[in-house]
């Protein structure tokens, strides 16, 4: 399989990725999605290390399911048992790894700019498992070949984010990626949720507007970052106001369907009989979360 030429060997975000790089890693998703052969020797050589420096059950398990389906070497790292914790860099610690050999590494981290700068030091590929609020580039891949296999495309598309978008490097990494491949994106949150700088770059509007989407996708809420702002502090002030319900989904077009990036807080972002109604595609995009991870791992090795 050959890729479409990047600049870079890293996967570090889908703002820098173009329109026939992004598209290429979804059509070849569809042939590891259909792979007859549930584990392949195809890195049997390569050793790839898994670095979270912050906590993540499903995105690190769907990471380390495509390794072993691809054959990989796998070794995993958490910060919360490392030397990390003791006060050694990240930095200091990725070095550590390449000097034992590892081919690639998929990172996860909190700060923001890091992974830029240790991407120019490394000579392994690098992988983005999620950078602060700034972007998530494998779960955008995953939602949009989510879409992608149930609408045939993502032109014309109008997909909707719904939550707290100044934090969500989801968000972020869904905007950037959409638009390259012609859909079209709104988002929709509460003033204290709204990401000023990505105005420019889609509008934000009601509810109401926002449920007449295509793809009406809920984001994630940490109430806790919002304690004290009336009602807005509260799961059921959240939920009345910006919650999937039932009586929402009612008002959303026949055709529509519903994704989250998970894990949801039932009864908060989504009334629990949603999260796995015939319209929720939410463990559908978990499913889709291995081939698209497969797919960013033979790019970077191959």
């Amino acid at each position: 399989m050959s890729y479409t030429q990047t600049k870079s060997k890293h996967l570090l975000g889908l703002k820098s990725l173009s329109a026939e790089e992004i598209d290429s890693i979804l059509t070849r998703a569809a042939y590891w999605e259909h792979h007859p052969v549930k584990v392949s020797n195809m890195l049997h050589d390569r050793f790839v290390a898994n670095m979270f420096f912050e906590n993540s059950t499903r995105t690190r398990f769907s990471f380390e399911v495509a390794e072993k389906r691809l054959g990989a070497q796998v070794l995993n790292f958490t910060a919360a048992s490392s030397s990390v914790e003791k006060g050694e860099s990240i930095y200091d610690t990725v070095r550590t790894l390449e000097s034992m050999g590892i081919d690639a590494g998929i990172i996860r981290l909190k700060p923001v700019g890091v992974l830029a700068e240790i991407a120019e030091k490394v000579q392994f590929a690098l992988i983005n498992a999620g950078d602060g609020n700034n972007e998530h580039p494998t779960q955008a891949l995953l939602d949009m070949y989510t879409m992608k296999k149930h609408f045939g495309t993502l032109k014309g598309l109008t997909v909707s984010i719904i939550g707290d978008v100044a934090h969500s490097r989801v968000a972020r990494s869904n905007l950037w990626g959409l638009q390259k491949l012609g859909a079209n994106v709104q988002f929709c949150a509460p003033p204290s949720m709204q990401a000023a700088e990505l105005s420019e770059h889609a509008p934000y509007v009601s509810m109401d507007q926002a449920l007449q989407a295509d793809v009406v996708m809920m984001l994630r809420v940490q109430l806790e970052r919002h304690d004290g702002q009336g009602v807005l502090g509260s799961a059921e002030g959240y939920r009345a106001q910006y919650g999937m319900t039932a009586e929402r989904m009612e008002n959303m077009p026949s055709h529509s369907i519903i994704m989250h990036p998970a894990p949801v807080n039932r009864n908060v972002e989504m009334d629990d009989e949603i999260v796995e109604h015939p319209r929720s595609k939410i463990f559908t995009q978990i499913g889709h979360g291995v081939p698209i991870r497969m797919t960013v791992i033979e790019r970077a090795l191959s």
